[in-house]
C-alpha cells in the first residue's frame, strides 16, 4: 500500500542508470556514432555490475 516510501535497492538504481544510458545511446545513434559507442560501453559496465550483484546472491 505504501510502496512509495520504499527505498530502491542498489540493483534497481543500476537498472535505472542502465536504461537511461541505453536511451541516450539510441538518441545519439543517428547524431554521433562515437558518443553513442561511449554510452553503450558505459551501459555494458553497468550491466556487468548488475550481473555480478545477482550472482552474489
Amino acid at each position: 500500500m505504501f510502496t512509495f516510501f520504499k527505498k530502491k535497492s542498489v540493483e534497481d538504481k543500476l537498472r535505472d542508470q542502465y536504461n537511461r544510458l541505453m536511451e541516450e545511446r539510441e538518441r545519439l545513434l543517428s547524431i554521433n556514432q562515437k558518443e553513442s559507442s561511449i554510452k553503450y560501453n558505459e551501459a555494458q559496465r553497468i550491466l556487468n555490475q548488475i550481473e555480478s550483484l545477482s550472482n552474489a546472491i
